[in-house]
């Protein structure tokens, strides 16, 4: 059966780490799959389409047209897989329409997969933020992204019971590097000749860990 996963990157809070989550992934899915599309719902920040503007296509659900234009395009069976990187000022409006229109439920009958990224933090925000999800999408897989920018130490108590996506810290220097509009994560792989330094091991870390929840969600799924 033709799999068409539908990865949702989001925080309700700014500065969680969520787009360089959502370029890695897009990346790691068009090296795999040889075709991605993700959809870019960021107003106010940094944007995936800043990144990778021949993958992405921005995406408006301040409007009916536009939220229905976006909600036919990620019902789509079709297997190509999706990224959405979704900005946390409209994390509650984009949820609550989800909600409204049974995506969820729909998704299941048309094969479609939905997996909920979610940037992990100890802010009251972003606990509620987990705790709505659960409540409200109880069937859909809901993995905590652990990225160490942001938690330092062991994740808070309410992520426990899930098994962590995480995302190792990088040095200053090194972030800087891949914020440049112009880098690309798989692009390093095939032209670094030092496959020792501390950035190619960290996106082969990462990739291999998109990789390994793949496999899981698969395996959940049979």
């Amino acid at each position: 059966m033709r799999r068409t996963p539908v990865y949702i990157v989001c925080s309700p809070r700014p500065d969680a780490g969520k787009t360089i989550l959502a370029r890695l992934l897009t990346e790691f899915l068009l090296l795999q799959n040889g075709s991605v599309t993700a959809f870019d719902i960021n107003l106010r920040e940094p944007s995936l389409l800043d990144y990778l503007p021949e993958l992405t296509e921005t995406a408006i659900i301040s409007d009916t047209g536009g939220q229905m234009a976006l909600m036919d395009r990620l019902i789509l069976n079709d297997g190509v897989a999706k990224v959405v990187d979704l900005g946390f000022h409209a994390f509650d409006d984009f949820f609550r329409i989800v909600s409204e229109i049974g995506y969820m439920k729909e998704a299941a009958r048309k094969g479609t997969e939905p997996i909920i990224l979610f940037m992990a933090g100890s802010d009251r925000a972003s606990t509620r933020a987990w705790s709505m999800l659960h409540k409200n999408f109880p069937r859909i897989p809901i993995v905590p992204v652990d990225n160490e920018h942001v938690l330092r130490g062991a994740l808070p108590e309410i992520y426990e019971n899930s098994r962590p996506l995480e995302i190792a810290a990088l040095p200053a220097f090194l972030k800087s590097v891949i914020g440049r509009t112009n880098f690309s994560f798989t692009e390093y792989l095939r032209s670094t000749q030092d496959q020792s330094s501390e950035l190619h091991k960290w996106i082969r870390a990462n990739y291999t860990s998109f990789r390994e929840l793949e496999l899981t969600l698969i395996l959940h799924k049979m």
